[in-house]
């Protein structure tokens, strides 16, 4: 859709909602939380509607709507720290050893629902490449990048915009713009991560693997939970400062801290383009209460990560209730 000044308010409005998704995926990888992205889209949305009597049509909406994202996301991420994953900033901990209290949301990467950053209308294939580019892994590579560096990336690595374009949309020069991939592609590199890596389909034995996890977990059925997992799988539980590696770390938090999880509910989701599931803990009062989102992730047939989001408040991101009766 190209913008012109004889847009009506409602056809503007309409053509803005139309990028509402692409818009939250992209605001996603520059902030690592899905919160902030929603609230930066509509600060974008907002700042759009209303400079949108200046705007002069001489570029697309979408390239207007991505420049006022980018500074947004700017605005946003000046004098604060870089969210993060435990296993980028602290050493292995060990299942037997102290777990130190949560610390603040604000200090980690969280995770987003695939709905919300993929477009209702993209195909199987885009859908795939979305998927990939939210990938937890990509995103806390992301956090390592300064801001306009990372938005580079972005725009050229993710969503293939020509360095020209790129140049327009921050302001600056060619040459500005393919130094600052550069560079970002290296401190990528140095984390043995990349912008692009073929999307791997959930097929029928991994299916059956998750079907397997829900049932062992939900029996918690340690031995059999524990028989899924990669010998050298990690586990990590923002916004608790901890993560362990090992089969055998995880029986041991399961018979230790994570004993609590017994008797647990879990509901199959999507997140960051990989299998995930909501998890109630059981209530003393009665029924289940909002726990965590597990992000699972799948190589050769195992479980080789298992991220655990604690935070009840994500339940409303994923449209989950807080609740679930007995």
């Amino acid at each position: 859709m190209t913008g012109t000044t004889s847009l009506d308010p409602a056809a503007a409005e309409l053509g803005f909602e139309q990028h509402r998704a692409e818009l939250t995926a992209f605001c996603y990888r520059m902030l690592g939380s899905a919160f902030e992205a929603d609230d930066a889209v509509q600060e974008t949305l907002v700042r759009a509607w209303r400079s949108f009597d200046r705007f002069e049509g001489r570029a697309a909406v979408r390239s207007w709507l991505y420049r006022i994202a980018s500074n947004v996301c700017f605005d946003m991420l000046k004098g604060r720290r870089r969210r993060a994953l435990p296993i980028d900033i602290m050493a292995v901990g060990r299942a037997d050893g102290p777990v130190e209290p949560p610390t603040g949301e604000n200090m980690w990467v969280g995770p987003v629902p695939d709905r919300r950053v993929t477009p209702a209308a993209c195909d199987p294939a885009e859908e795939a490449e979305i998927r990939e580019s939210v990938r937890l892994a990509f995103v806390a590579a992301l956090q390592h990048l300064p801001a306009r560096q990372r938005a580079v990336l972005i725009l050229r690595e993710v969503l293939k915009w020509k360095a020209n374009e790129v140049a327009e949309l921050l302001d600056t020069t060619v040459v500005s713009v393919n130094s600052a991939l550069q560079r970002a592609r290296t401190t990528l590199a140095d984390r043995n991560v990349t912008a692009h890596t073929v999307p791997q389909p959930v097929d029928d034995d991994q299916q059956e693997l998750l079907a397997r996890y829900v049932d062992a977990f939900e029996r918690f059925d340690i031995e059999s939970l524990v028989s899924l997992l990669h010998e050298d799988a990690t586990m990590q539980m923002p916004p608790y400062p901890l993560w362990m590696q090992g089969a055998g770390e995880y029986r041991t938090w399961l018979l230790g801290p994570g004993r609590d999880c017994r008797g647990s509910r879990l509901a199959r989701i999507n997140a960051n383009g990989a299998p995930a599931f909501a998890q109630w803990r059981v209530d003393p009062d009665g029924g289940f209460t909002a726990w965590s989102i597990h992000v699972v992730t799948l190589s050769a047939g195992a479980i080789t990560a298992m991220d655990f989001f604690v935070d009840p408040n994500l339940f409303s991101l994923f449209d989950l209730p807080i609740h679930l009766d007995a």
